[in-house]
């Protein structure tokens, strides 16, 4: 519960844990007190840029995030019409929603984005709802989703039709002949939380940003499905270099 999580650190710290890792946004103020409270104590956090002398952030490029799902939904959409599902308006899932919508249209300006906030990243019911009336209201036939467990009651309710799509993140969750998912945006956050972990040891730790992005291996590209046709993968492939690039949009 949200309201254990300062004492659940504090725990941690006084147990004599090297670090103590906060795996999202969410975390932030709460990262922010308990850092201050302890200021001999490690803390790292993941998806949000704190300036602060004993805390380290993770930060994926969430620019080249959502623009991977969008040019990946532009190019499979056959109604024009594309869905993403946020849990709440974190600064992150609002640059991923931004850029989603930007690729997206840049593949078609005809494209169509509708959006949705759970408001919980636990409710699945509530995906499933969110996904359910995007799909009967706006004819959205690919969704992405940057909402934890809701995400996963968004595919429950697409995995009912024959042609609706999703867009995995934060693993690789498809396969070659997966029905449902098309492709998945990765984010690989091991080499970020190593070089943290390195900076504890060498008693370098504190007020420092670590990025991960497609040059770096920090964030990547799933497997393909055969919902992607072959020439829809090529294309894709030269955006995902564009991207790398800074040059896409």
């Amino acid at each position: 519960a949200q309201s254990d999580w300062a004492t659940t650190m504090e725990n941690y710290i006084d147990q004599g844990y090297d670090m103590v890792f906060l795996p999202g946004n969410q975390y932030t103020d709460v990262v922010k007190q308990v850092g201050k409270d302890f200021p001999d104590a490690h803390l790292c956090i993941l998806n949000s840029a704190v300036e602060q002398e004993n805390v380290v952030s993770l930060v994926p490029n969430t620019d080249q995030i959502g623009q991977l799902a969008g040019a990946l939904a532009g190019l499979i959409t056959k109604t024009n019409s594309v869905g993403f599902i946020g849990a709440v308006e974190l600064d992150t899932t609002k640059d991923k929603l931004e850029n989603y919508t930007k690729a997206a249209q840049k593949i078609n300006p005809a494209i169509q984005v509708a959006s949705a906030y759970a408001g919980s990243f636990s409710d699945a019911g509530k995906g499933k709802e969110i996904a359910n009336s995007m799909v009967t209201t706006n004819d959205v036939d690919v969704m992405f989703g940057d909402a934890s467990i809701v995400d996963t009651g968004a595919r429950e309710a697409l995995s009912a039709y024959s042609d609706r799509y999703d867009i995995g993140q934060p693993a690789d969750l498809g396969s070659a002949d997966d029905k449902l998912i098309a492709n998945s945006v990765v984010t690989d956050n091991m080499t970020m939380l190593k070089e943290s972990m390195q900076d504890v040891e060498s008693g370098n730790f504190g007020n420092k940003v670590i990025y991960g992005d497609l040059s770096n291996g920090g964030v990547s590209t799933g497997t393909f499905s055969s919902i992607v046709t072959d020439d829809q993968q090529k294309q894709y492939l030269e955006y995902v270099e564009q991207i790398k690039a800074g040059t896409f949009l």
